[in-house]
Parts: C-alpha cells; structure tokens; sequence
C-alpha cells in the first residue's frame, strides 16, 4: 500500500482528490470545516516536501451544471484559513485555465479547481475527462475516503495514467487502516455495536462481520424485529415483519460461529414518538400496545457496558436510541460513555456510519474514541467487505 510517506514531492505537482463536500450557510460561509481539516496533513506533508499542491473536490449535486450556489471559489478563504497558505482558485477543473493554472503553479502553492461535478463525465467515469485531470499533476493522490466507493473519474479512473505515481493521502490511508484492525487484525475480543432503524440496511454488514467478531450488541429500531422475530410484544414499536426470519437466521448462524449476541433486555417505552411523550421502562417483549421503544433501558446499559468493557477492538455503528430527543439519548451517550472508558483502557474503537458519527460529534466523543470515520457509505461498504473503487485504483 503506497502512501504519503513512500514519496518526496519536491518540484513535483501532487494532484489531490479531497473531499471537501462541505456544508454552506446561506452566505456561503462553511458551517463545519471538519472535512478541510482532515486533508490538511496530507497537503502540509507535499508543500513542505517543496511540491505544490493541485485541489480537486466535488460539493453538492449540480448534475453536471454550472450552478453558482456550489462553486467550490466559496471555500477558497476557509481552505486558506486551514491550511495556512493562500489559495489559488482556479474557475474550471479541466482545459486551458486549468492547465495554466497549474503550470503556473510554483512549489509551495495551493491551487482549488472548480467543483468537479459542474461537468457530468465526473460522475460517469469519463475516461477522456479522466486524462485531462490527469494532465494538471505529477503525481495522483486520493485522500477522498467519503467517496472511495464511488468508480466516478476523480477517484478512480484519473488513477490508471499515474502508473506508479499515485498513493493513498494520509485520511484515506487511516481509514483503510482502521477498518483492517476491526476486520482482520484486532486484538480479540472484537465487539461490533450495530444500531439504527433497519435490519435491511444492515444485512450484508452483519453476514460479513459475523468470521471477524466475538461479540455482536444489536441496539436501535432493529431490535424490534428481533424481538418480535422470538415471539415478543413490541407493541407499536419500529419492526421489519419481512425481516423477521432473516434475524432468526442471524441468530443462529452467530450461534453456528461461536458468537455471542447481545439484545436489548429492557427498554424506555413511549405513548407517541415524541420528546414530550408519557414514559415507562418495561421489559423489552412485554411492550403495551400504543407504546414504543425509544430507547435502551437500564438493565440494557449494564449488560452493554460489561461487554464493551471487556473488549479490545469495537466498532461502533448506529446509536441505540433515538438520540435526536433529549429524553431518548441517554443510551446513546452511555454507550459513548462506556466506549470512551474501554478506549482509556487500551481497546480500538473506530466509529462510523452517519448516525453514531452525528452522535459522537453532538456529545463530544471524537477526541475520546481511537478512530471517527468520515466517510458513511464508504464505510459501510467497507463493513459489507466490498473493495472500493478507489482504493483499488491505487493498489493495481
């Protein structure tokens, strides 16, 4: 896996796919600039080498039209601020400006093309559209985890007119390690907190990770349709009925590999989706009709933390409670709270997928857990054992 650090960038053009699909007011001021802050290492490291760095990001969906409201020329002064350096903007990704733009470019600059997604062959793969990006740089480097599975032509195909002159930028080359530790190389136990709505949305991540993981704690709305799946009331609670002999296979292909599933005992019961909402702590299989499961119960949280603590390599993946409504979020939090302590304690912890990422970053865990992954359906696929695009670009 070639990174970063198996080059020296000096007098060399880095062209850099970052991801700096970033959120804008409505003056267009960057509200979160998390995703710019996570590619400056990756542009510090080439600028210090003495090379210079060429900028290519999407932002928003313009489906291939020049839309004023998702020029990238917005984020020019923020990525300035980030980085340190004054940054060219240039007002096209491909063509004559560009390639001005960039032969111009002296070691030590930084240089934003326009965003990639104003021409349509980006998402399509373009192959002719491909080399013209690739003619700006000496060197391709994808640092764009959050668009990693996408075969689009900044993230993939750009990559096959590099040869041997492409790597992995620092972020990117972190996920993929991340994720190696919780899939293949963690210390034991390894314990996988899978959260949020849906069975369905998490299937292929549950089958994949079942030969990785000791221990399996299923939290969220998919308890339900485990529960009802054994015969359990669950009242007007969230459940898959088409899924419920698919949860029954779940469990026993775990039992068939020796893992240990972990499901809710008890939960916080509500009259109506509501923060307002009546309230009771009832036996997760014993939930009223009219009432729903919003949120894990006490004896839920203790049996969590016992596990959690004793593992040594977590992923954590959905929250285990609708954590948007204050009166609902504190099995999310105690779970933070419980992964947080075992991270202290010597374990990996890598969080991802959208959910529990929102969640860590509202409760202020990012710093406290090892690894915030910051690509969602990157991730997942990841999760799901698929190779992406993008990171196979760079390994062929």
């Amino acid at each position: 896996m070639k990174t970063l650090n198996d080059f020296n960038f000096e007098n060399k053009k880095a062209l850099i796919r970052v991801d700096f699909n970033v959120p804008l007011d409505k003056d267009f001021n960057v509200t979160d600039s998390n995703r710019i802050e996570a590619a400056k290492p990756t542009i510090i490291k080439v600028l210090e080498d003495g090379g210079s760095a060429i900028l290519m990001s999407h932002l928003g969906r313009p489906n291939g039209e020049r839309n004023p409201d998702m020029s990238l020329k917005h984020i020019a002064d923020k990525v300035s601020e980030v980085v340190g350096v004054q940054v060219k903007f240039s007002e096209d990704c491909i063509g004559e400006s560009a390639e001005k733009a960039a032969a111009d470019l002296k070691p030590g600059e930084v240089l934003l093309l326009e965003n990639l997604r104003f021409h349509s062959e980006e998402t399509s793969g373009d192959q002719d559209f491909a080399e013209k990006l690739s003619k700006l740089g000496d060197v391709y480097i994808n640092d764009a985890f959050g668009t990693a599975h996408r075969a689009h032509a900044s993230t993939t195909i750009v990559a096959q007119f590099f040869d041997d002159s492409k790597c992995f930028g620092q972020l990117l080359a972190k996920e993929i390690e991340a994720i190696d530790k919780v899939m293949a190389s963690g210390e034991k136990p390894v314990l996988a907190i899978l959260g949020g709505a849906k069975v369905s949305s998490k299937i292929t991540i549950i089958e994949n990770i079942l030969d990785k993981v000791d221990h399996l704690i299923v939290g969220g709305g998919m308890t339900y349709t485990f529960i009802k799946a054994k015969g359990g009331k669950v009242g007007d609670s969230i459940c898959e009925d088409d899924k419920m002999e698919l949860a029954l296979e779940i469990l026993k292909q775990a039992e068939a590999k020796g893992v240990q599933v972990h499901i809710p005992v008890d939960v916080i019961a509500a009259d109506d989706f509501s923060n307002d909402a009546n309230t009771q702590t009832v036996d997760v299989d014993k939930i009223p009709d009219g009432w729903q499961g919003l949120d894990a119960g006490p004896k839920t949280l203790a049996n969590f933390k016992e596990v959690i603590l004793k593992s040594k390599t977590i992923l954590w993946n959905g929250p285990v409670g609708v954590f948007e409504m204050e009166n609902f979020a504190n099995g999310t939090i105690s779970v933070g709270n419980f992964i947080v302590e075992a991270t202290k304690a010597g374990a990996f912890s890598l969080v991802g997928g959208g959910d529990s990422v929102a969640a860590v970053k509202q409760f202020g865990f990012q710093d406290k857990v090892s690894y915030v992954s910051t690509g969602g359906g990157a991730m997942l696929e990841s999760l799901e054992g698929k190779t992406l695009p993008g990171i196979a670009a760079i390994l062929k």
